[in-house]
């Protein structure tokens, strides 16, 4: 059994050996005994488990990458892989898909405690593994990875380095910040074509297919990963794909929850449910009020498409407005806490307010607000308080 696995796996890591390592491959810390990265389908985790085991100076009967859902693996448990794999002097294993394995996380848990063996494993339900954290909180360390910022986009695009900077710096230096990197590249070249296409990498395996493969990742987590997570019914399927779609013809400020389940079919209850999974499974954004909680029954006081590459693909017509909101959310959602104001489009870290539009945007609505700031599109660079939007693709 092993045999055929170590084949396979030094197939897989002979034939994609990737050079561009994505930003979180720095942010994992490889010591820790057992990792776990969650994401959506195509963000690149795949890519950098092969890139970290391909960086070890081990010999391939050391290391083994296999597939959760594989033909090959699927007639023992993985607890047996494993225990197989250490006995015969293996150190590093590396586990992909692993929701599509029912109880993995009990598994996991004895592969930690009996077997002297380095594991790191990868999962494209965000939701799933994060119910089963309690169960491996004190064993694996959890990396919650997003697609690609704008500023990776730009890396890949024109093979050239670009650096990253915190939110701190970016509000008290973003003139000269703006002004370095404009010196270098002008920025409104690209970002359109990022917010229509950037958010996955596998735009630059092939662009003219990009919105195919990006419909085909949205149906296969609503079609395959959410019933096997949550045990929904095969008729109910269709009603989350009518959720994504409704929510292209509604403004995030006209969320009405009673006429959304109405038009689905579906009781409110529900309803709160099929958007907390579709949010957890990164198709979805929450913006939820500081007082309202957390709770998969709170109302949201505004809900996005995750990105806006998710809006050019399924919404016939795209309201400006909402695809800036998006592109902040999204990219302030990676190290922040983000929130609803009282006053202003978002709160960040319970501190600075931020207010987003076009380049004539004022500050009528927030000019007696302390640390708040306008963060406007079509300008290459800001003045004072007021930011150009493309720079806070520059945070990760």
């Amino acid at each position: 059994m092993l045999e055929k696995l170590f084949e396979k796996s030094s197939q897989i890591l002979k034939l994609q050996n990737y050079i561009y390592k994505r930003y979180f491959y720095y942010t994992i810390d490889f010591n820790d005994k057992m990792i776990g990265i969650l994401g959506s389908r195509g963000v690149g985790k795949t890519t950098v488990i092969i890139q970290y085991l391909n960086s070890l100076e081990l010999s391939k009967s050391k290391k083994l990458y296999f597939s959760a859902d594989s033909i090959i693996a699927s007639s023992l448990s993985l607890y047996d892989i494993a225990d197989e794999f250490c006995k015969s002097g293996g150190e590093v294993l590396a586990i992909d898909e692993i929701h599509k394995y029912k109880d993995f996380e009990k598994e996991l848990k004895e592969i930690y405690d009996f077997l002297d063996l380095k594991v790191i494993f990868s999962g494209s339900s965000a939701l799933q593994l994060e119910h089963k954290k309690a169960d491996l909180s004190r064993r694996a360390v959890l990396y919650r990875v997003k697609g690609l910022s704008f500023r990776e986009f730009l890396e890949l695009k024109l093979d050239r380095k670009f650096e990253s900077y915190t939110l701190d710096s970016i509000l008290e230096n973003h003139i000269d910040i703006a002004d370095n990197i404009i010196s270098k590249i002008k920025p409104f070249e690209y970002f359109k074509e990022y917010l229509q296409y950037g958010y996955f990498p596998y735009y630059f395996e092939n662009p003219q297919t990009y919105s195919l493969k990006l419909e085909e990742t949205v149906n296969t987590v609503i079609e395959s990963d959410l019933p096997i997570i949550f045990n929904i019914e095969p008729q109910n399927i269709q009603k989350l794909k009518q959720l994504v779609s409704l929510i292209c013809t509604s403004k995030p400020y006209e969320l009405n929850i009673t006429s959304l389940s109405k038009k689905i079919g579906i009781n409110r209850n529900t309803l709160y449910q099929y958007i907390y999974y579709l949010n957890m499974e990164n198709i979805f954004m929450s913006l939820k009020a500081k007082a309202k909680g957390d709770t998969i029954f709170s109302k949201p006081q505004k809900l996005y498409l995750n990105n806006p590459n998710l809006s050019f693909s399924y919404c016939q017509s795209n309201e400006i407005g909402t695809l800036r909101e998006q592109f902040f959310l999204n990219m302030l959602s990676q190290n922040h806490t983000v929130l609803y104001p009282k006053i202003g489009d978002f709160i960040v870290n319970e501190k600075y307010t931020f207010e987003i539009g076009g380049k004539n945007k004022s500050y009528e609505q927030i000019k007696n607000i302390e640390n708040s700031f306008v963060v406007a599109d079509d300008i290459e660079i800001g003045f004072k308080n007021k930011i150009p939007l493309w720079l806070f693709g520059f945070l990760y």
